[in-house]
């Protein structure tokens, strides 16, 4: 069974399982299903909002995608996320990235 099928498998037995929701939203992503891949982390962060990698990941996937403006908007997201559950290492990475798209 590939990693797709698998994560959706889980999901459909638990659709709040955030570890899971990641990392299907990351299969996508690496698959260049951008759409796919965002609705993923829409997904993800409605039900856990302070899933603070998430943030950082969309915000990749929208650069690359060539949407700097929505990657810039998640990144803020995600740097509150990041500040209200004190991880500095996400906040750190998710500043660099914002302050290189401008």
């Amino acid at each position: 069974m590939d990693r797709i099928a698998l994560l959706t498998e889980i999901l459909t037995q638990n659709p709040t399982d955030a570890f899971a929701r990641y990392g299907l939203a990351m299969e996508y992503s690496n698959a260049g299903e951008t759409e796919r891949a965002l609705e993923e982390f829409g997904k993800l962060l409605t039900a856990h909002p302070d899933y603070t990698a998430g943030y950082f990941m969309a915000a990749q996937t929208l650069q690359r995608a060539g949407r700097t403006d929505d990657a810039k908007k998640m990144l803020v997201d995600g740097i509150a996320s990041a500040q209200r559950t004190g991880n500095g290492h996400a906040l750190s990475e998710m500043q660099g990235m914002l302050a290189e798209l401008g």
